[in-house]
């Protein structure tokens, strides 16, 4: 990470002078102005930490740009960088780190200490995973718990520790990353019941940075050559997550791609040929599905419950020069007053299909969620019946390595809905992709697949996907 560790904190922090309603802020002139560069950076990555692991709270929402955490918000465009870099880490690699950590102290932390446990992770994430000088993430993480009433009298602690672990780091590591599974018991026990055989594959493949994968408008090859990507079976142009801003890289501004992990480009090539034809995206946000539909020829209305969302969808279109409708509303109660020539439905979920980019959600999901959304995800199918015409197609996908939001919604669906049936996908249609195709005829990617010599390169989103066509 290099220059990252000598990022500059926030100047000019304002201090709480006396308490009670009587309590002044300091203005600009009484400003503390001795914070260590970098210590704010920590001390927002251990809060963040703490808002998601502990208080279960989604780190996109945390780490938004525009409505996140004031103290993410609030930092310098390098020290919000390094925070989100820091938390990246941590999420990604935190069952290891915690098991480390308990080798490395005498006895558990006590009950209450959750904020210090918060700022030991993040510390030990940098000691160990990125390229930030020892002696620096060290120094940070002390004088972060000396300023904290509640971990003051742990600073030597952690300091002991954190030294510790510097030393010990290289035996420590290999052995525990090499028996630990790196992930809340509840996911790792769920992922070794459904995929067995690949089942350590894909928990090792949510310890790894992925790749940047981009859908193009055309001609892939050329954007491979020129982004230096490799194309996949998809048409996705991959390459090596870029080290600056996105919106950089050539073809950004001038709109000829967009972000889009490989395996969510698949629901909407499984429509076939779409030139003309009027089809509604429900559950549209983030977008991209609506981009690939309107970028093959498609009338598209895109349907999405968030304003924000839809303002985000539309901002990414007027971007890359497509048209499509854009409608607020429920999707379990859209009536348009017409019927539609196909629907891709892809509902809420929990999202454990893309743990390689949003290491939180292992830690703020649970079975209880996936059953929740799987009831959901059963209401919106059923009426996105009422929404295509007879013969028309229904393409259903989640973003989920859980059958019960994928594979057991469609089963529940197709018992009661007799005017349905599944159209079965040809492995012959996906070269290079046919291990993604089921017996029953449907799409399942994960994390172990399209493996390659660098591991960066390698594996899918967990998708789930189906046709349906519904009788004449």
């Amino acid at each position: 990470m290099g220059p990252a560790t000598r990022r500059r904190g926030i100047q000019g922090t304002l201090v709480l002078t006396g308490r009670g309603p009587g309590a002044r802020q300091a203005g600009p002139k009484q400003a503390r102005h001795d914070i260590k560069p970098g210590l704010a950076a920590r001390q927002a990555a251990s809060k963040l930490l703490s808002a998601t692991v502990d208080r279960k709270t989604s780190l996109d929402g945390l780490l938004d740009p525009r409505g996140g955490n004031p103290a993410y918000t609030g930092l310098n465009q390098k020290d919000q960088a390094l925070v989100r870099a820091i938390l990246m880490a941590t999420l990604r690699h935190l069952a290891v780190i915690d098991v480390i950590l308990g080798k490395l102290l005498d006895r558990p932390l006590p009950s209450g200490a959750r904020p210090l446990k918060n700022v030991m992770r993040v510390a030990a994430a940098q000691i160990i995973y990125l390229e930030v000088p020892d002696h620096t993430a060290v120094d940070l993480a002390v004088e972060q718990a000396s300023m904290d009433p509640r971990n003051r009298r742990f600073a030597g602690l952690v300091n002991a520790v954190m030294r510790r672990l510097i030393r010990e780091k290289k035996r420590l590591v290999t052995k525990i990353e090499a028996t630990t599974r790196n992930a809340p018991a509840w996911f790792a026990d769920r992922i070794e019941v459904v995929y067995t055989d690949q089942a350590r594959q894909i928990l090792d493949a949510h310890g790894v940075l992925p790749a940047l994968d981009i859908t193009v408008k055309s001609d892939p090859q050329y954007w491979a050559d020129t982004l230096s990507g490799i194309l996949l079976p998809t048409g996705t142009v991959r390459t090596a997550a870029a080290d600056g801003p996105i919106t950089d890289l050539p073809g950004f501004i001038e709109g000829q791609w967009w972000v889009q992990d490989a395996a969510a480009s698949i629901p909407a090539q499984l429509f076939g040929r779409i030139d003309g034809i009027r089809i509604a995206d429900l559950c549209a946000a983030p977008g991209g599905k609506t981009a690939q539909l309107a970028a093959a020829g498609a009338q598209v209305t895109a349907v999405d419950l968030s304003d924000r969302r839809l303002l985000r969808i539309a901002e990414n279109l007027a971007r890359l020069e497509l048209e499509a409708t854009l409608v607020q509303a429920d999707c379990r109660d859209w009536r348009p007053g017409t019927e539609f020539d196909a629907v891709l439905l892809d509902p809420p979920c929990s999202s454990t299909g893309t743990v390689r980019r949003h290491p939180d959600v292992p830690w703020t999901k649970g079975p209880a969620d996936i059953e929740k959304l799987a009831a959901l995800q059963k209401d919106l199918l059923t009426h996105a019946i009422s929404l295509v015409r007879p013969g028309g197609k229904i393409v259903f996908s989640t973003c989920s390595l859980d059958p019960r939001e994928g594979e057991d919604v469609v089963d529940w669906f197709l018992e009661r809905n007799p005017q349905l049936v599944r159209k079965a996908i040809d492995r012959a249609d996906w070269p290079g992709l046919e291990t993604a195709v089921t017996d029953r005829g449907e799409i399942r990617t994960t994390p172990a697949m399209l493996p390659n010599s660098d591991p960066g390169l390698a594996g899918l989103d967990g998708f789930f996907a189906a046709v349906l066509v519904k009788s004449g």
